[in-house]
């Protein structure tokens, strides 16, 4: 764990709302709409000896979250036989894990409706195996969803496999055309409510779950937040606004951005946008949260942390940065403040979790806490004290 400096004096603890039960676990279907369960599609999660790891990042999220698809298995020769939900979380969820695709379809009815490729190598691209596994799920009549940068219906092979199997290809990744594309226009600035961007010290650390969660909670005190996702799991979990940030040329990925939440500003007229972080801003190898920060020009952040992780993921020379070097960084390079600290848990009993969260709370003066682990009221409470209005609201619609 890394090392803290001194406690500084606390902040003012503020109290909100305690008459809403708050779960800790993952997001489950159906999703409800006006009272009723929308229907969803049904899907197979391809994570071959990934699952629960970092490049199983894909698979691990919709396990946990998913409004547009009912998972129901993860294929995963090395873990077949456990139940995804207590290899994720400790926590049955009743998915299984398979052996391969032939015990998946075993286990079901009818065919399913997607077979999904549910890891995130670095390369963004299938391996030879893997593109055999894919075209037997379509054989069986499965539509694919394609979440790397290889973009399968510009293949020709998978395109005559589309054809001959009665199918579709999503390719989640591929972005719009460029005369379709924005430039940065300044607009952004017509978006009144709170912006806040989870961003992290390093990739794979949980940003999107904890924007998730932390939008749930919102708006499960009556808070209307709605996600930005800017990656390719969130946009399968079903976010109603978003790109995928990392395929858009990067002449375009502010504004394409900044097109995005306005178009969520003027249809939801949201209270607070939470938009998905990517990569990290002090992370070589990425680029894309420079320009979520001059994109979204977040008037918060909520960093992720990764107490217990020694070096930055598929970099082994590379050491993690602390948050306070993190902060300093993102309060520099942009216009905004870091609000609130939360915590990846990877690698760190409970007990480290708690110890971490006091430390740090003390060290920056600013609320912490694991969106997974801890109740997602300090989430909430954590955006009522960087911006009173939000209390002020919903006390008056209390009223």
């Amino acid at each position: 764990m890394s090392t803290v400096p001194l406690p500084v004096p606390s902040r003012t603890p503020l109290t909100i709302p305690t008459h809403i039960s708050h779960s800790t676990t993952a997001l489950r279907l159906p999703v409800r709409i006006h009272g009723k369960p929308r229907p969803v599609a049904t899907a197979i999660i391809y994570c071959e000896g990934n699952f629960g790891a970092i490049d199983g990042k894909t698979a691990n999220g919709l396990i946990r979250h998913s409004e547009k698809y009912e998972i129901l298995s993860v294929i995963d020769s090395e873990q077949a036989g456990l139940d995804s939900g207590t290899v994720l979380d400790d926590e049955p969820n009743e998915i299984p894990i398979c052996r391969d695709l032939a015990d998946s379809l075993a286990r079901t009815d009818t065919v399913p409706d997607y077979f999904i490729f549910g890891m995130a190598p670095s390369s963004g691209m299938l391996s030879r195996h893997q593109r055999g596994i894919i075209l037997e799920a379509m054989s069986h009549g499965m539509n694919i969803v394609n979440g790397l940068h290889e973009f399968l219906n510009d293949d020709l092979v998978f395109a005559a496999a589309c054809v001959a199997d009665n199918v579709q290809i999503q390719d989640v990744r591929k972005p719009r055309d460029k005369k379709d594309l924005h430039m940065f226009s300044g607009r952004i600035n017509e978006v009144t409510c709170p912006r806040i961007a989870v961003l992290g010290t390093d990739c794979a650390i949980g940003k999107r779950t904890t924007a998730t969660i932390l939008t749930r909670a919102l708006n499960e005190y009556g808070i209307n937040a709605v996600m930005v996702g800017t990656g390719q799991t969130g946009l399968m979990q079903g976010a109603r606004y978003g790109i995928a940030l990392d395929a858009v040329p990067s002449q375009f990925c502010a504004g394409e951005l900044e097109a995005t939440i306005v178009e969520a500003f003027e249809n939801e007229n949201p209270d607070v946008i939470v938009i998905e972080g990517q990569g990290a801003l002090s992370h070589p190898a990425f680029s894309s949260s420079a320009f979520i920060l001059r994109g979204a020009c977040p008037n918060g952040v909520v960093l992720q942390h990764a107490p217990g992780r020694n070096h930055r993921c598929d970099f082994e020379t590379m050491k993690m940065p602390t948050p306070a070097a993190e902060i300093n960084l993102l309060e520099t390079f942009a216009d905004t403040r870091v609000i609130g600290l939360t915590l990846n848990h990877e690698n760190m009993t409970d007990a480290e979790v708690s110890v971490a969260i006091t430390l740090y709370e003390r060290e920056f003066g600013i609320p912490a806490t694991d969106a997974l682990a801890r109740s997602s009221d300090r989430l909430v409470e954590m955006i009522m004290l960087a911006f009173p209005a939000l209390k002020e609201k919903l006390i008056a619609r209390a009223q």
